[in-house]
């Protein structure tokens, strides 16, 4: 099995200091430059879990490099380049302390709640009778919390956000125009593929007081989808949908009592399941792109990228 980076201690010039996120390392240059580096860790319900995805990286990396020049009409983005096929390098933004989540349909976390009573959303009435991955009547926006390291992430209204000054009126407006925008795009991108973009999440900040698009977008880590061949037929039938996003991971951890609950234990990754996933990924690039994924060495990882991203930032 070929290698994966769990880990990443690079020293770039200029570099002021790193955030070891979830599965992302961000090298900050100079407060002016940031290097995103896209392990092959994999997390999921705020948990990092204890083996990684070999090429995960490399495919998120590439898919939301694709993701970010295709929206770059709608929205600026961070993105300036993308010097190692794990790496993006992009201007520095002060990050809002919100995620926009847009959902399309009712399933995963929210149809979690629903079955057990909820009929709203983040302050957004949902109607009775709905089934699970049934289309909402309109996209929906769903803002959560950005929780610090370590921390779960907390659903908040429109309303809380604006009344605890985490983000300013007009500025939120802006961030909700785009994020129904983005995801109209995706949703015609997938649907090209025959996919259906079910929900996603979009982050932004702000720099000289205009509002980026930052992060990843549109990957698996962040967006669910759906085939679209056979969706209706499943939705009728109440089975389960084919779907490529991470929810395969939760539904596996749930199935051996793994919810991140306290005192829970993470089940045991074999390298099966670790190729499972790993073929999961590579499906979903290959589905959405088009393209064949075309994976590089996994052997001596940090040397090259840390090569890779010198000569970038100093030519």
């Amino acid at each position: 099995m070929k290698k994966a980076l769990l880990k990443t201690d690079c020293h770039f010039p200029g570099q002021t200091n790193v955030y070891h996120g979830k599965v992302r390392d961000v090298y900050n240059i100079r407060n002016e430059i940031l290097i995103m580096v896209a392990t092959d860790r994999i997390s999921a319900f705020d948990v990092v879990l204890p083996e990684g995805i070999p090429c995960k990286g490399q495919m998120l990396n590439q898919l939301a490099a694709k993701f970010l020049d295709a929206t770059a009409d709608i929205c600026p983005n961070w993105k300036r380049a993308v010097p190692d096929p794990m790496v993006t390098a992009g201007i520095r933004c002060e990050g809002y302390p919100v995620e926009m989540i847009v959902r399309g349909y009712l399933c995963g976390s929210a149809w979690r709640a629903y079955k057990n009573g909820a009929r709203t959303i983040c302050g957004i009435k949902i109607p009775d009778g709905m089934k699970e991955n049934e289309p909402f009547p309109e996209p929906l926006v769903t803002p959560t919390t950005k929780a610090a390291h370590g921390a779960h992430d907390e659903d908040i209204s429109r309303a809380d956000i604006l009344k605890n000054g985490l983000v300013s009126e007009a500025d939120y407006a802006v961030m909700e125009k785009y994020t129904h925008e983005l995801f109209r795009r995706g949703t015609d991108i997938a649907a090209r593929r025959g996919l259906i973009l079910v929900d996603t999440k979009y982050e932004f900040g702000q720099r000289d007081g205009r509002i980026f698009l930052i992060d990843e977008i549109h990957t698996p880590d962040s967006s669910r989808y759906f085939y679209r061949d056979g969706y209706e037929q499943h939705l009728s039938a109440n089975e389960p949908q084919r779907q490529l996003s991470k929810e395969f991971v939760r539904e596996w951890l749930m199935e051996n009592g793994f919810q991140g609950r306290p005192g829970q234990t993470v089940p045991e990754m074999t390298p099966e399941i670790v190729g499972r996933i790993s073929n999961r990924y590579i499906e979903l690039y290959e589905q959405i792109t088009g393209e064949r994924f075309l994976s590089v060495a996994t052997e001596e990882l940090l040397p090259r990228i840390e090569r890779n991203v010198t000569h970038y930032l100093c030519p």
